[in-house]
């Protein structure tokens, strides 16, 4: 079974501690070997991952996902049902359903996001007008999809957020997201303890909560949240900061080091793969998938080109280029390897960009 006890710890973010990094370590190579559920296989082949090469982000960006996508929008019976089956063809009837109903919900997800920032940029807000806790409510989003919604407004924003969706009977459900430094589900208590009427039910964690409350109590509940919030975090606690592992020479951006690094995973939750920075000059670059941007980059001063992939950042990092304007960047990356038509190459995952100058996020 540590196929999937492999595939539950790193889905569920559960911190890879000593035993649990060697439990998800023998569940991969058993998966590389071909020695897991068809489920998995099936789900790693729709996902476009190739099984004898998986690591732990396969589990926690490709399988993950599809599964939980039957919870968020249909039945989770369905995830449950390829990962029991047996049969190859039935596992990949069952992931093909995953995975069509993981595509809709990227679609309701974007829709969601486009909303969320219409409703942002109306209301004219900047780093001083902003709210510390950010409530965002729309009747028409999916109560499925608020909490994936909610964490790509907290990443972007870098503060405390909860999407809410209606629930029924003039009532909102809320997925909570937050940052280092604010236990959301005790401030959610604190909010409970001082407004005994305000919240009907509320759950959750440090990082992540949900609670239900009377849609006419939103506006109070906002306020009182925010309160909260600001009781405990300061304006400089809402900058976000990457902690890197420092540049990397020019000789040791190549895919030697990039498979020395793929390798020595798994990495996750507890146990990060190293984040490298550097100064770059932007060669070209242009929008893939309709929201990635794809850059090719060469070191300032340096000669050696790379591959660059910046996920999710259309409408906020690409903006900073004119459609046209190249520039010199600071990135935040990881090392990684990106095959191609069977030929390997060195990547830059870029975790955070900045024109040189902008101030966007520390890096330190």
């Amino acid at each position: 079974l540590l196929d999937l006890v492999a595939l539950g710890t790193v889905a569920d973010v559960v911190p890879l501690d000593y035993n649990n990094r060697i439990l998800v370590d023998q569940g991969l190579r058993r998966i590389r070997a071909g020695k897991c559920c068809p489920g998995i296989s099936a789900l790693l082949a729709v996902g476009k991952r190739q099984q004898g090469r998986v690591v732990a982000s396969d589990l926690g960006f490709a399988v993950g996902p599809r599964l939980n996508a039957a919870g968020r929008l249909d039945d989770m019976s369905l995830g449950i049902e390829c990962l029991l089956t047996d049969d190859d063809q039935q596992a990949h009837e069952f992931a093909g359903q995953l995975n069509a109903l993981n595509s809709n919900r990227r679609e309701i997800e974007d829709q969601m996001r486009e909303q969320a920032m219409v409703d942002l940029n109306r209301l004219h807000l900047d780093a001083s007008t902003m709210p510390y806790g950010l409530c965002m409510f729309d009747d028409t989003w999916h109560q499925g999809v608020i909490g994936i919604l909610a964490a790509r407004i907290k990443e972007q924003f870098h503060r405390p957020v909860i999407a809410f969706a209606k629930a029924g009977d003039g009532d909102i459900k809320g997925s909570a997201r937050s940052i280092p430094g604010f236990h959301i589900r005790d401030a959610l208590d604190a909010v409970a303890a001082c407004n005994p009427e305000l919240i009907q039910k509320f759950g959750g964690h440090a990082m992540a909560a949900g609670l239900s409350l009377a849609q006419e109590n939103l506006e109070a509940f906002q306020q009182a949240f925010d309160e909260e919030v600001r009781r405990h975090l300061a304006e400089d606690d809402l900058r976000g900061v990457i902690h890197s592992d420092g540049m990397l020479d020019e000789q040791d951006l190549g895919l030697d080091l990039a498979e020395q690094l793929r390798e020595a995973g798994p990495w996750g939750q507890g146990f990060p793969e190293p984040v490298f920075d550097g100064e770059f000059e932007v060669i070209s670059q242009r929008i893939v998938g309709e929201k990635h941007l794809k850059m090719m980059v060469r070191p300032l001063g340096g000669s050696v080109t790379l591959d660059a992939i910046a996920f999710n950042v259309v409408g906020s990092a690409a903006e900073q280029f004119g459609e046209d304007e190249l520039g010199e960047v600071s990135l935040a990356y990881r090392l990684d390897v990106n095959e191609f038509r069977g030929i390997r190459s060195a990547q830059l995952m870029v975790e955070h960009i900045n024109v040189l100058e902008s101030e966007a996020c520390d890096v330190v």
